[in-house]
């Protein structure tokens, strides 16, 4: 019985001393590079649900990023949908959080049709364009700005804004 108190402590623990933006600059490098998206899931591997929102939504992006690379088709859906999933219980446990509404809209523009993952993008392009300035992590917001201006989702006009903010 000790053990297992020790053992939850200490799996605990980790998944809480993460270091946000570390786990933000591997997303957005794994994003791009398919050799870190295994980095960024084994640096992800002790967060559960009871972490907070923005570690969850990091944790199922990353297995809806591992989804791309697996070959069976079974394989993708099942890695996707528990992806999302966690992604989507993130959101559903802090609504207002816009860090866990941009990983889900990068993982809604990102995934093909078929998958019928598009539903939340004018929403949470909405929360995003109007909670952007009071992100208090300047990084966030800078990676956030980044996204917009290279998203096919935002109109030119919107970048602008973006831009002028």
């Amino acid at each position: 019985m000790k053990f297992l108190i020790l053992f939850l402590t200490v799996f605990c623990v980790n998944a809480q001393s993460l270091d946000l933006n570390k786990v933000r600059a591997l997303y957005k490098e794994a994003a791009h590079d398919k050799t870190k998206v295994e980095e960024l899931s084994s640096m992800l591997a002790s967060v559960t649900e009871k972490s907070s929102s923005e570690l969850l939504a990091y944790k199922g992006a990353s297995i809806a990023l591992q989804s791309k690379k697996a070959k069976a088709i079974k394989t993708k859906k099942k890695l996707f949908i528990e992806g999302s999933s966690l992604v989507e219980l993130s959101i559903k446990n802090n609504p207002n959080n816009i860090e866990t509404r941009f990983i889900r809209l990068g993982i809604q523009e990102n995934t093909p049709k078929l998958l019928k993952y598009k539903g939340e993008i004018p929403n949470d392009k909405a929360y995003i364009l109007k909670h952007l300035k009071n992100v208090k992590s300047k990084q966030l917001q800078a990676d956030i700005k980044d996204y917009i201006l290279q998203s096919k989702v935002f109109s030119d006009q919107e970048k602008a804004v973006i831009l002028g903010a």
